[in-house]
């Protein structure tokens, strides 16, 4: 089986990155949206990615962001990649030149196979444990059996996830990726570098099951 990738989100603090970084993580998620209690800002965002070793993506989230808000992060912060977690439309995805992640709202109808095709160049589908339009990082989780399973390997399964659950949800799902933020915090935006190697552990561990 492939490996399966982990990015850890809602990172605030330069050692927090370091500390994912040191327990495996392949990429870490900069939350640029003012209602989220792991919000960051432009200079905390820069300490933050100057924390981090080679080969680790840094991904900028956004949510029904203008663009003359996400610009000057752009600009002003090494991002590699941005995740859009609104309503967000495949063109205004595309328009910022750099490749992108569309996050989904599993809880309530949603058709994710034409979703799929609406944003046919997106690098990844993160489905999350929220209403369509609305914010993630609830902590909580979705049926994973509603992934149509033809979709499951390429997919970014997040949700509710943590050490206790994702060796099940690795196992049952087969993703592309994990994302976690919550699930591996000891209080809202301070990671816990303990609850991050337990994490990955178990993501590997379900790799070799």
């Amino acid at each position: 089986m492939p490996r399966t990738r982990v990015k850890i989100c809602g990172i605030t603090r330069a050692e927090d990155a370091a500390a994912a970084a040191a327990a495996g993580a392949d990429a870490i998620g900069l939350v640029f949206y003012a209602k989220s209690p792991r919000n960051i800002g432009i200079e905390q965002a820069q300490a933050v990615v100057a924390a981090l070793p080679a080969f680790v993506t840094t991904v900028a989230l956004f949510k029904d962001a203008a663009a003359d808000f996400i610009e000057p992060v752009l600009t002003a912060v090494n991002i590699d990649q941005i995740q859009f977690h609104g309503s967000e439309s495949a063109d205004f995805c595309r328009s910022f030149g750099k490749p992108y992640i569309k996050a989904l709202g599993m809880l309530g109808e949603l058709d994710i196979e034409a979703q799929a095709k609406s944003y046919e160049d997106a690098r990844g589908l993160l489905l999350d444990a929220h209403p369509p339009g609305e914010a993630g990082g609830g902590g909580a989780t979705f049926d994973w059996n509603s992934i149509p399973p033809a979709m499951r390997g390429g997919i970014i399964l997040a949700g509710g996830l943590h050490p206790g659950n994702v060796f099940d949800a690795v196992r049952n799902v087969r993703p592309y990726a994990v994302d976690v933020s919550s699930g591996v915090e000891q209080a809202k935006g301070v990671k816990s570098a303990a609850k991050m190697q337990q994490f990955i552990n178990e993501v590997q561990r379900a790799d070799g099951d």
